[in-house]
């Protein structure tokens, strides 16, 4: 994909996610898959731990999911409204393919936690970059279902914790750019706070 470094200046410069319900087939196959996550293990990872998992949900198991999931939110807000369990369903079905990370970490390690789960994000990044090299839309998808523990327990156990819910497929539309920040509120350089 990429010839040259202009070209692959020219990728990172200019992906962007896909919204998951915008996505459509086809999505990955079971190579490609295996391909991206194979990709994305090269995300730092301090200590060599590899801090992360990821399941894959296939399109038969959709409907369970959106079970489980309306289930989960009813138990935890008794009183949810149509709407919300409706957008609920839709999350379980949308993008041809869904990687659910898990964040792992390892207690038995002097590495700390929070760069545990910065290599964590990291390699959610790096599934969306592989995503993206492999001719595919991704997105990242966090909101209720990554912070209820029966959700999570679908996939893991404490003291794991869901990541995202990462989706890939087709784009139905041309992706439009958003607005970035302005680099000078980013990028500065360092100034000894004793004016040294």
């Amino acid at each position: 994909m990429f010839n040259d470094l202009s070209s692959l200046n020219n990728y990172l410069s200019t992906r962007r996610s896909c919204r998951p319900r915008d996505m459509v087939a086809p999505g990955p196959s079971d190579e490609q898959v295996e391909n991206i996550v194979t990709t994305a293990l090269r995300t730092p990872d301090h200590g060599k731990l590899a801090p992360w998992r990821v399941i894959q949900v296939e399109k038969s198991q959709r409907a369970q999911l959106a079970a489980e999931l309306t289930k989960a939110y009813r138990i935890e807000k008794p009183g949810a409204g149509r709407l919300e369990l409706e957008s609920l369903e839709t999350m379980a079905h949308q993008a041809p393919t869904l990687l659910v990370v898990m964040s792992s970490p390892v207690a038995s390690t002097k590495i700390p936690l929070w760069e545990q789960e910065l290599s964590c994000g990291s390699f959610c990044m790096n599934l969306l970059h592989a995503i993206h090299a492999q001719g595919f839309v991704g997105g990242w998808i966090t909101g209720w279902p990554t912070y209820n523990d029966d959700i999570r327990n679908l996939f893991g156990k404490a003291p794991e914790r869901i990541a995202g819910f990462i989706f890939a497929g087709t784009a139905v539309t041309e992706l439009e750019e958003r607005p970035r920040p302005e680099l000078a509120g980013i990028l500065s350089k360092w100034k000894h706070p004793a004016g040294m």
